[in-house]
């Protein structure tokens, strides 16, 4: 039976992610495969990669810096998430990702981005985290109205979360039948409308399939959200999430948001370690 992971996005909610894999990289647990989206992508690789503490480390230490995020680099660049310092400077040089054990760890990882044309997801699996696999990454972290499309592979992408925020079913459609899916958002939460619509409609109208996906997203993420609490009711799944709503923004410049955030991570999981290392066994 194989083992998932499966991370939702969510911008700097992330650093809960991050807290939640870092006491599993702690406990040793080993899945076969992983799934990110947006946030849970780019933060997730370090699972890969067995670097615990970098997603945390490397968000504090450069939280603050302009060439990181911010207006003034959407406003340079395009990106609201710097493309040259988060994708290139920071993992080869700054704060290193290692990509001999991301390519030799045999648990595979699998990004979500949705197709700007058709508004449909695309599933990448990431060999060697360098490369196109990065442009893939920064695909689905790619926050529409703040970032640009991204072309790989002949594709036109944008942030995997406007088609697929939480890709449990398609992993168990590709045999993941024990998954753990790790949210970011608390166990009240529904998702309202997208209340930018009218501003993407404006910039995005090449893509009117784009357009459809924005606006009917809160209808698939609600409806995902339920088949979750049934898959969780029935066993078949086990669930992480954050016991209130996190307050961080989705570029946040205070590290000590950001800490809180990720201690929050990190309680919960360490809370919920033994029935979750049960279920991993059983």
């Amino acid at each position: 039976m194989k083992k998932g992971l499966v991370l939702e996005g969510g911008a700097m909610r992330g650093m809960f992610t991050a807290g939640v894999l870092d006491v599993m990289m702690r406990e040793k647990l080993v899945f076969d495969g992983l799934i990110g989206v947006s946030a849970g992508a780019v933060f997730g690789c370090n699972y890969k990669s067995l670097q615990p503490g970098r997603t945390i480390r490397y968000n504090k230490k450069y939280c603050r810096d302009p060439r990181y995020a911010g207006i003034r680099s959407l406003l340079k660049t395009g990106d609201i998430y710097g493309e040259k310092f988060c994708y290139h400077e920071i993992p080869d040089r700054l704060d290193p990702f290692d990509t001999e054990t991301f390519r030799n760890n045999p648990m595979e990882f699998y990004v979500v981005c949705t197709d700007v044309k058709t508004g449909k997801p695309v599933y990448h699996k990431c060999e060697t985290g360098e490369g196109d696999d990065l442009v893939w990454m920064r695909a689905s972290a790619s926050m529409p109205l703040v970032s640009r499309i991204v072309e790989v592979d002949g594709y036109f992408l944008s942030d995997g979360g406007t088609a697929d925020s939480i890709p449990l079913k398609y992993f168990q459609s590709i045999g993941y039948e024990r998954n753990v899916v790790v949210l970011t958002q608390p166990g009240n939460f529904q998702k309202k409308p997208n209340r930018f619509l009218p501003l993407m409609q404006v910039k995005m109208k090449k893509y009117p399939e784009f357009i459809n996906a924005v606006r009917d997203r809160h209808t698939r993420y609600n409806e995902t959200l339920e088949y979750i609490r049934q898959e969780e009711k029935k066993g078949n799944i086990f669930v992480v999430r954050p016991p209130k709503k996190l307050e961080v923004h989705s570029v946040e410049h205070s590290s000590d948001r950001l800490e809180n955030v990720y201690r929050l991570g990190l309680s919960t999981c360490n809370a919920l370690i033994d029935d979750l290392k049960h279920f991993l066994s059983n």
